[in-house]
Formats: structure tokens, C-alpha cells, sequence
């Protein structure tokens, strides 16, 4: 077992929350989407950026806590090496 056996899961917790942030509050999506002629999509993307941003922070968060509560976790303070 690795010493941080939820760190694949806390990366792309991290990485999926700041794709969507950056989706969700600067006009980069609807620049891009306009740049290729797909404008009319932009109405539906609250639909699926804030869900899909709303899962990410989760998976962040969970990966955090079970990090935390990993016996494999070093304990902070310890002096162990």
C-alpha cells in the first residue's frame, strides 16, 4: 500500500474543481464556444458547470478527509522520517 493512497483521487478532485471554476466564472467557455460557432449552447452550461463543479469540491473534500483518516497518513507533529 503507498504512503498517500488517495492522492490520484485528491489530484483530480483539484484539477476537475479548477477546469470547472474556470468554465463557470470567466467567459472563457463562451469565447471558445462562440469562436466555433456553438453560441447556442451557452444557455445550458449552468445546467452542467455547477453540478459538475458541485461534484469535484466533493471528491476534493472527501479525498481530503479519508487522507486524513488513512492509518498510512503521517500524523502531523510526528517526528518520524
Amino acid at each position: 500500500m503507498s504512503r498517500k493512497p488517495y492522492s490520484k483521487l485528491l489530484t483530480t478532485g483539484i484539477v476537475g474543481t479548477l477546469v470547472a471554476a474556470v468554465c463557470c466564472f470567466t467567459p472563457v467557455l463562451g469565447v471558445l464556444l462562440g469562436a466555433v460557432g456553438l453560441s447556442a449552447l451557452l444557455g445550458f452550461l449552468d445546467f452542467v458547470l455547477i453540478p459538475a463543479l458541485l461534484v469535484f469540491v466533493g471528491i476534493t473534500i472527501f479525498a481530503l478527509v479519508r487522507r486524513s483518516n488513512s492509518p498510512t497518513a503521517p500524523k502531523s507533529g510526528s517526528t518520524e522520517s
